[in-house]
């Protein structure tokens, strides 16, 4: 196995690449192993189509050479099987010329990576295995990407309903509270930190003979003891005289200072 400098003091290990071997002849099978081996590579090896697909059954293999011409079974055949039954491995024919033809049909269908021909070059053949395997490294690579990327839509997606829902409560709340504060018979102003008139129920609305109006500074649109009040909350309460009739005025100011202050106005009997 080996280990590669990664981020910061990171080692990070790289296990060989598992090769499967398929040919008839023992002596291209030998030939293969001896020269593969120069590259770190874990090499199984197959004397039949049959032998492999078993192989294939119980190992992870991330690249298969197979012969075409074998008995019981054609190369291009077993690799057909092999796409099923290990579809993320890598698949390639080394056989000769006069095989071509029979194996272009695969590589069409992609069956087949690459087509090598015997008697094959070391240098190319290594050449060849190591493209390969970069290939099918950058696929794998690319799978676990785009499975992340559906991961993380999985999970906006789910953040975002979840924020909906809550938007939605939020927004059913508001109009509750807000249904609430207008059926109280006891008249409520709300004025913001910056001083304007934010909120007045139907009571505050009928008291002040609709006079009111939201959005605009409130001690303009107020009796004079209310504007002082508004002024200096440390008071927390006054009385004023409207229409013949004393009230009592109680301000609170709301849990963060910024957010203003509500004033909740009784007749004095």
């Amino acid at each position: 196995m080996e280990t590669i400098q990664g981020p910061g003091d990171a080692r990070i290990e790289i296990k060989p690449a598992v090769l499967l071997l398929v040919d008839d002849e023992e002596n291209i099978l030998s030939a293969l192993r001896r020269l593969l081996r120069r590259d770190n590579y874990v090499i199984l090896t197959a004397s039949s189509g049959e032998q492999g697909l078993e192989i294939l059954a119980h190992e992870k293999v991330d690249l298969i050479v197979s012969d075409q011409r074998m008995p019981g079974m054609l190369g291009t055949v077993f690799l057909h099987k092999a796409q099923a039954s290990s579809p993320d491995s890598v698949r390639i024919i080394l056989s000769g010329y006069t095989d071509l033809d029979s194996v272009t049909a695969a590589i069409n269908e992609g069956a087949v990576y690459k087509f090598l021909t015997k008697p094959w070059d070391d240098e190319i053949l290594r050449l060849s295995i190591r493209e390969a395997l970069h290939h099918k490294w950058v696929q794998d690579e690319n799978r676990m990407l785009q499975g992340m990327l559906v991961t993380v839509n999985e999970e906006l997606a789910v953040a975002n309903r979840k924020l909906a829902e809550q938007a939605e409560f939020a927004e059913a709340s508001l109009a509750a509270t807000q249904e609430l504060l207008h059926a109280l018979p006891m008249p409520l102003l709300g004025v913001g930190a910056d001083g304007l008139l934010m909120f007045a129920n139907h009571a505050g609305l009928v008291l002040f003979s609709e006079a009111l109006q939201l959005c605009r500074p409130a001690a303009t649109q107020l009796p004079a003891e209310l504007a002082v009040l508004i002024a200096d909350p440390a008071q927390k309460s006054c009385r004023f005289a409207l229409a013949g009739q004393v009230y009592q005025a109680q301000i609170q100011s709301m849990p963060h200072a910024e957010r203003g202050l509500i004033i909740a106005i009784t007749p004095v009997r």
